[in-house]
């Protein structure tokens, strides 16, 4: 891979929000179905999308968060083409390789070693349900971001991770804590119940914290900034289908971008103003 990120650390993802006066994270997920006809068909529409995507947004956003079920589904056509979305990111976003993995600890190791050397991603989401063996091959790439379920956004969290005294999820954020650092672990904390980010925010204080839901979900942006933001801004919100899909019946690619454009321009103006800059 030929790109090489500059976002390694806590102090630099700082800079960059600051420089962009914006905490956006874009989710990448190109469904067939959504992605407008004059990108054309298949594998190659995906990737001519979502790069057209990132050209469209990258001014205003510091990280992009390809899910690669979108990717896998086209086996290793997708796969290559994802590499090549993922080079196509410039050097100061940080690139979320959406996989949700967790497993015994040297299969952990290859999918480490899958994702962030061979697929070239900075960051990936991991399911902590196996426990810290299954966790330490990503934490213990200090040169890289491992981004923990916490408390997700879905209508399914309700079934396990409010379970117990203390709840499952603070279980989660205080048992792991120590298996990185704040300089690369970070937590999914869902945008849909920010009345328990302040809680979060207590238990991770400096961590930090990839925020789904905003929007299509429901979730509300200056709530969540009013709950989680700390001294280093703490937060990456991201937004998906609210931006790649924001064009409702383009008649062109470039409507379609320009809409897109638009859309993460006025989060990213709304989050302009909830940061002290």
């Amino acid at each position: 891979m030929d790109r090489i990120s500059t976002l390694t650390n806590r102090t630099q993802l700082h800079e960059a929000i600051l420089e962009k006066k914006s905490y956006l994270c874009v989710g990448l997920d190109p469904d067939s179905d959504k992605i407008p006809d004059c990108f054309g068909m298949g594998v190659k529409a995906m990737e001519l999308f979502c790069k057209s995507i990132i050209d469209a947004t990258s001014h205003v956003a510091v990280a992009y968060k390809p899910n690669l079920a979108f990717f896998e589904l086209y086996c290793s056509e997708g796969w290559a083409a994802l590499e090549r979305i993922i080079n196509h990111v410039p050097a100061n976003c940080l690139v979320i390789a959406d996989a949700k993995r967790g497993d015994i600890g040297n299969t952990s190791s290859k999918y480490a070693n899958a994702i962030f050397d061979g697929l070239g991603a900075d960051a990936i989401t991991i399911a902590p349900y196996m426990g810290e063996d299954s966790v330490r091959p990503f934490t213990d790439r200090s040169d890289k971001w491992t981004i923990l379920l916490a408390l997700t956004s879905n209508k399914g969290a309700d079934d396990f991770e409010f379970h117990g005294t203390p709840p499952l999820y603070e279980v989660v954020l205080e048992k792991s804590s120590s298996w990185g650092t704040p300089d690369n672990l970070m937590y999914v904390v869902g945008a849909t119940r920010p009345e328990l980010i302040s809680r979060i925010r207590e238990l991770v204080p400096h961590s930090f914290l990839l925020v789904p839901g905003v929007g299509a979900q429901g979730g509300d942006l200056a709530s969540v900034a009013k709950a989680g933001l700390n001294a280093q801004c703490g937060l990456l919100v991201n937004s998906s289908r609210g931006i790649i899909y924001a064009s409702k019946n383009p008649s062109s690619c470039e409507e379609a971008m320009n809409d897109s454009r638009a859309a993460a321009e006025s989060m990213s103006r709304e989050m302009a103003k909830t940061l002290c800059l």
